[in-house]
């Protein structure tokens, strides 16, 4: 993935450097600008796009490029009582170890005694304290043990690998917040390899330019196919068979590819309320949120009682509104725009609107230019049934990629998250007190969650009021829970990717 990065970035898959990073110093790394990429198997969470607990800093995550899980590796008789969390008679000597400022750790810490752990710095020093015997099991992202080169002798040593996911870990890389236009050149490569895939394209060194000695301007000058001409498509660089890539394989449109981002530690002692400045405190001080609904040129009526996509669009900001405003879902200004123009992201970029339902992921939206700055979108809320060799459609929320919106584009995603992570956990609306709190945004929001899921209910809720419930599994194609299929599908190509 760094040559991918390095193929379009520089112009060369071979101009790049390895910077030895372990698992306690790699977030002081980025944020020190030691490093421009974290390439080290990051977990993507909210409370890391907001604020990571090493640093206190927020970071841009691309999108997944690897779908994965905590498993534990060892003894086979420790790795079910881990699996178990069994701690007398057999494995009363259970000792696991895991790697610190990790997600892993995280999930460990909740669920065992301190003194059934032991912290490695790095992924090399977990297991070689497994191999020298100070721990019994290890933990690790599924992915990484299968394809370690010790794991071919793990049947000599009698190891086994857990038969249960304990975390969901989707991986990215992870840039600076700061650096808003190199974040989304990363996360735009991950998308190009995985289109690689799905168009059947192949590594070609012919097709591979070195631009390496040249200086370009402007984002439009990079070439990003040529992260597969260079290097490989999405699956070359996987790497791994078919039977195991789980998640990793391309959706064609018949499973279901919703899935929340997790949280992480959301709910901290020392918080921070949002700065005076910034978008987040704007909107609850003026006690309203603009919220811009895309509807299809055809469309006639009032979309406060639509159904169907504009209908669930307009629940989505009332959403957002009783997350913002304690509950209450009416303080909402709509504003109506077309579907075939720029006219909503021009209104989202002047400040007409806070937020844009409706509206699709599209490239041309997420780089500034000369008339429109970038934006950010959220987790989809709605996918397209196109075939994974068209182009799909990915409906989000869009807000502004400013430095001042940085923070309510987190508080966002982290709303349209909480209503599938809902649906993932059987969270209903008259049990929205299930939802965790969350103090991330300043303590006045620390209800968020559950006055989100108070109103709206969750995604199957939401789905359900306007698309109606007769629909089967089948006729809601991806728009149903992702239960361990394929998850990979570009979002829409533009010519100039070439």
């Amino acid at each position: 993935l760094c040559r991918a990065v390095a193929a379009v970035v520089v112009g060369s898959p071979e101009k790049y450097e390895r910077v030895a990073a372990t698992t306690g110093n790699r977030w002081q790394q980025l944020n020190d600008r030691n490093v421009d990429v974290l390439l080290t198997g990051d977990t993507h969470t909210i409370e890391r796009e907001v604020r990571e607990s090493s640093t206190g800093a927020g970071f841009s995550f691309s999108s997944t490029y690897n779908y994965d899980g905590m498993v534990y590796f060892g003894n086979q008789t420790f790795v079910h009582c881990a699996e178990e969390h069994k701690r007398y008679d057999d494995c009363s000597s259970l000792l696991i170890c895991t790697g610190s400022s990790s997600t892993h750790y995280a999930f460990l810490k909740a669920s065992f005694p301190s003194d059934y752990l032991i912290v490695g710095a790095s992924r090399d020093e977990v297991f070689e304290l497994l191999f020298n015997g100070t721990c019994n099991v290890a933990t690790y992202d599924k992915s990484y043990i299968l394809g370690a080169t010790f794991s071919n002798s793990s049947n000599d040593r009698g190891y086994v690998l857990g038969t249960k996911f304990q975390t969901k870990e989707p991986l990215a890389i992870v840039t600076r917040d700061k650096d808003r236009e190199f974040s989304d050149i990363v996360n735009w490569v991950v998308q190009a390899l995985i289109w690689g895939e799905e168009q059947g394209l192949a590594k070609n060194l012919s097709l591979c330019h070195n631009y390496s000695d040249q200086t370009l301007y402007d984002v439009t000058d990079l070439l990003f196919l040529n992260s597969v001409h260079c290097v490989g498509n999405y699956g070359d660089i996987l790497g791994l068979d078919s039977k195991d890539r789980g998640m990793n394989q391309i959706n064609n449109g018949s499973t279901g590819m919703l899935y929340a981002t997790p949280f992480g530690n959301i709910d901290k002692d020392n918080t921070i309320s949002p700065a005076s400045g910034s978008t987040l405190a704007k909107i609850r001080n003026e006690g309203l949120i603009k919220c811009g609904v895309v509807v299809p040129d055809s469309f006639e009526g009032n979309v406060t009682g639509s159904n169907k996509l504009v209908g669930m669009s307009v629940d989505y900001c009332r959403t957002l509104a009783a997350a913002l405003f304690t509950g209450n879902y009416k303080p909402v200004n709509f504003l109506t725009f077309s579907e075939s123009d720029d006219s909503s992201f021009i209104a989202l970029a002047n400040g007409t609107i806070d937020v844009l339902v409706g509206g699709k992921v599209q490239r041309k939206y997420d780089f500034g230019s000369q008339s429109l700055e970038g934006f950010h979108f959220s987790t989809p809320y709605y996918y397209g049934n196109e075939a994974a060799s068209d182009t799909a459609s990915f409906y989000s929320v869009a807000t502004r990629d400013h430095r001042d919106d940085v923070l309510f584009s987190s508080f966002v995603n982290c709303i349209v998250s909480a209503t599938i992570y809902a649906h993932e956990n059987d969270i209903k609306r008259e049990k929205s007190n299930g939802m965790p709190s969350v103090s991330l945004f300043g303590n006045e929001l620390n209800w968020a969650l559950r006055d989100a899921i108070a109103y709206s209910g969750n995604y199957d809720e939401i789905y359900m009021k306007n698309f109606g419930s007769g629909k089967s599994e089948v006729d809601r194609g991806r728009n149903i829970l992702n239960e361990g299929g394929p998850m990979m599908h570009s979002f829409p190509r533009f010519t100039w990717w070439q």
